[in-house]
């Protein structure tokens, strides 16, 4: 018999960002209140569950995310830069869900080819950095689950390429609320099944895309 493993992928709750920017990879973007509350909801789901191995974004809002479920877990946050949120040009804009970039005629050049895409970290970078921290994690929770807490983009990003499908997508049609889970079942070193919940609720369509 194979042994099953299952790695979770946490994305971090709701941030303070009253200018409604990008933020992106920016320093100092941490959870606003409701997002706090946010982390507590997905800690309080997760309990009870064979966690065994516990990783982190580098960035304050993932790690943030990740407190109480350590707490309530007593395990160590371990940090995995893999896990970082994509890079992209429009970070630290006020991008009004996407329209805004459209404004300025400066910004269509990055906006030329949104297969790769232009504008950022391509698809097929972000694949591989977020499977092979996944796999990792795997390895080192086999036979019991672990939990990465990242970022909505590379979460989606590495769920289309376990279930094949294109990279290139609407980030509107993106499953993976604040505080949701996207977990990967591995019979061994396969995947065999994806699933998805959302203990802190649906997010509000208005957020930021990628956030």
């Amino acid at each position: 018999m194979t042994e099953r493993t299952t790695v979770h992928l946490l994305r971090h709750g709701e941030v303070h960002n009253p200018g409604k920017i990008l933020y992106g990879r920016l320093p100092g973007f941490r959870l606003s209140t409701t997002g706090e509350a946010m982390a507590l909801a997905a800690a309080e789901w997760f309990t009870g569950r064979d966690i065994t191995h516990l990783v982190s974004s580098p960035l304050e809002r993932a790690q943030q995310t990740a407190a109480p479920l350590a707490k309530a877990l007593s395990l160590p946050v371990a940090i995995d830069d893999r896990l970082i949120e994509a890079g992209n040009a429009f970070e630290g804009l006020a991008v009004a869900g996407g329209a805004g970039v459209f404004r300025a005629p400066g910004n269509w050049w990055k906006l030329r080819n949104p297969f790769r895409p232009s504008w950022g970290e391509p698809y097929v970078e972000i694949a591989a950095r977020m499977l092979a921290a996944a796999e990792a994690a795997r390895d080192a929770a086999r036979g019991h689950e672990a939990v990465l807490v990242s970022h909505q983009l590379p979460i989606w990003t590495l769920r289309l390429h376990v279930e094949g499908r294109r990279y290139a997508h609407d980030p509107r049609r993106r499953q993976c609320a604040l505080a949701s889970v996207t977990s990967l079942t591995y019979d061994g070193d396969r995947v065999s099944g994806v699933g998805y919940a959302e203990p802190a609720g649906a997010t509000d369509p208005d957020a930021v895309p990628g956030a």
